[in-house]
């Protein structure tokens, strides 16, 4: 009866974690539904407007190992609620913000919040949980995520439909306000595991520059005027790699991202598939609403409910991926699911205003258990090989590494689009060749991440070899 009650109050914390964790497990799916609406709120361009989603991305992937400095070096239930105190802050100030630089300035300090919380949340479930009821009670931390690709969008339409944008960012304090009410409540100390703890403040600026120098590149150097300024930041951001080398080869181990990691043949095709990954499958998620407003003509209500079939598409092949990795290895997962997710993005090249719906919705259905199946295996492949002190610089590399390939995702298609799309008079077939010139190039980077998913682990191959090894022993 002890251990039932404990394990009852254990849930009742874990249950306040996620509800805490919420807003920003959302937030990115919310605001997405809204882009369109934003450029115009603000009279910016889609290439400026994309920030707002780029900018948070990239700012949650470079906070994450400063999360796991925090959470070392001090009490885990003070970070937990200043992380999301903070991310309240840069909500309200979102809210509040008077022009489009200001409203990225303070997505990316949402998107650092957020960074902070959501290693944060899986923490303290691990240090609380034991190892009885691990799986039970991270399965409870998965809930939002399997269902923000479906809700957010549906959430931020009714805001934009009933009422201004800026409840985009205010629907965020009622629940987050209450979250903390609970957490003060009800949530014990997590006393610091070591406080003498350090973090690698020059590897974070180094990986923030050459991440966020490449992307800022990327969006100006084929804009007007701004040639002289897209080379400059590719060349801090080459010189950023360079020293960023250097630094990780003195280092060494105490490096953010050690060089040694790469030796495991696992960790390097695991890295570089989650960045293609991220780029191809994330990409499109910020152009999919635009291409149904501003091609197929619906209101954001619309544009959200048409995402659902994708969202469906993920939670069907969610609980089989774990289960056939562990059986056949992260191989023949991953490049089955990217072939899906190619023959589910292909069509969208082609697809116009004219288009039955159905075909989307099927095509869309199609894409989604494709998706689904391509970042858990990855990420599970990553650790294969790895010695047990390498671990949690791998689990903040490939967090990083995937934040940022949903980065350059997003900023790419967006800059492909509004490039498509620059000088040109808004008729119905540009506007259409724009959006199809933008899935082509999702489709093209979603192809070369068959590359990498050749070296990730095939169990069956060697289940063929230990049988061939017992037939010759016979």
């Amino acid at each position: 009866m002890k251990k039932e009650k404990s394990t009852k109050g254990i849930m009742g914390i874990v249950w306040i974690l996620v509800f805490g964790a919420l807003p920003p497990m959302l937030d990115t799916t919310i605001v997405n539904i809204a882009v369109n609406d934003l450029a115009k709120v603000f009279s910016a361009t889609f290439a400026v407007t994309q920030w707002v989603v780029t900018g948070y991305t990239l700012a949650l992937g470079i906070a994450v190992p400063c999360s796991g400095w925090l959470i070392r070096k001090y009490d885990g239930k003070k970070i937990f609620m200043g992380s999301l105190s903070l991310f309240l802050t840069a909500s309200l100030l979102c809210g509040l913000s008077w022009d489009m630089p200001s409203l990225i300035a303070f997505r990316v300090l949402q998107g650092f919040a957020s960074g902070l919380m959501i290693p944060t949340l899986t923490s303290l479930i691990v240090q609380i949980a034991g190892n009885d009821n691990l799986g039970r009670f991270m399965s409870i931390v998965g809930i939002p995520n399997v269902f923000a690709p479906i809700i957010g969008p549906i959430i931020g339409g009714l805001i934009l439909q009933y009422l201004s944008w800026h409840w985009l960012f205010f629907v965020n304090l009622p629940v987050g306000a209450i979250a903390l009410l609970m957490m003060q409540w009800k949530l014990p100390k997590f006393e610091a595991m070591d406080k003498s703890a350090k973090l690698d403040w020059i590897g974070i600026f180094l990986l923030a520059m050459i991440s966020g120098m490449f992307i800022f590149g990327v969006t100006e150097i084929r804009a007007s005027r701004s040639h002289i300024i897209g080379v400059s930041a590719f060349a801090a951001g080459i010189a950023s790699i360079v020293i960023y080398l250097f630094y990780a080869w003195k280092k060494k181990d105490s490096a953010l991202i050690p060089l040694s990691l790469f030796k495991s043949k696992n960790f390097t095709a695991s890295f570089v598939s989650l960045f293609l990954a991220g780029f191809a499958t994330n990409g499109p998620m910020l152009i999919f609403p635009m291409f149904f407003q501003n091609v197929r003509g619906l209101n954001v209500i619309l544009s959200a409910l048409w995402l659902i079939p994708q969202g469906v598409g993920m939670l069907v092949t969610r609980p089989l991926i774990g289960k056939m990795t562990d059986k056949i290895g992260a191989r023949f997962v991953v490049i089955p699911s990217v072939i899906i997710t190619i023959a589910g993005t292909i069509p969208f090249v082609f697809f116009d205003a004219v288009t039955p719906e159905w075909i989307i919705w099927v095509i869309l259905f199609l894409r989604g258990m494709g998706v689904g199946g391509i970042s858990i295996p990855i990420m599970s492949d990553s650790y294969l090989g790895l010695q047990k002190s390498q671990v949690p610089a791998a689990s903040v590399a490939t967090r990083i590494i995937q934040n940022v390939g949903a980065a350059f995702g997003s900023a790419i298609l967006a800059t492909v689009v509004s490039n498509a799309l620059h000088g040109k008079e808004a008729t119905a077939a540009n506007i259409v060749g724009a959006y199809q010139r933008g899935f082509l190039t999702s489709l093209i980077f979603m192809v070369i991440s068959i590359i990498p998913a050749l070296f990730l682990t095939n169990k069956l191959n060697d289940k063929v070899t230990k049988q061939s090894n017992q037939l010759f022993q016979q």
